[in-house]
């Protein structure tokens, strides 16, 4: 019998796919559970609808993820910190959530912070530059200014 999944199913496929199980198989497990539909001419209609609307959605979302990313380079976000002590050091640490707050209080661009990737916090004022993932394999620079408060 030919299903279409309508969720994942370990072993046999993914969401939107078109597979053949046997008949019991998708009788007593797939079809009460709501995991997959009987591959009809309606559902194959709209299976087919459902991917080119996924495929436009991903579309504009890396549109945006690209246009996001030349914003991102004309952006200096100004933090202020304070001093811990001499040699210019901060008292703690300016984080990826704090640049992400900042980001939008002054920019009014909303990153999330688990997009913005640090390999150690800054401890130390000045100027660094600090890579965010935006998906789609695409990467932009945020420039981080620490000043003392």
């Amino acid at each position: 019998m030919k299903v279409i999944l309508q969720e994942d199913v370990k072993g046999q496929g993914s969401k939107g796919q078109l597979i053949d199980v046997s008949d019991g198989y998708a009788r007593n497990y797939l079809l009460p559970r709501k995991l997959a539909v009987t591959a009809t001419k309606e559902n194959m209609t709209v299976m087919k609808q459902q991917e080119k609307a996924r495929l436009k959605k991903m579309e504009t979302d890396k549109a945006a993820a690209n246009e996001l990313a030349e914003k991102l380079k004309s952006i200096v976000v100004k933090i202020p910190a304070r001093s811990g002590g001499a040699g210019g050091k901060l008292f703690g640490a300016v984080t990826s959530k704090e640049i992400s707050e900042v980001l939008l209080e002054q920019h009014g661009v909303e990153l999330e912070k688990n997009k913005i990737v640090q390999d150690e916090h800054i401890k130390t004022f000045g100027s660094f530059e600090v890579k965010c993932k935006l998906g789609f394999e695409i990467s932009g620079i945020i420039n981080v200014l620490v000043v003392e408060s």
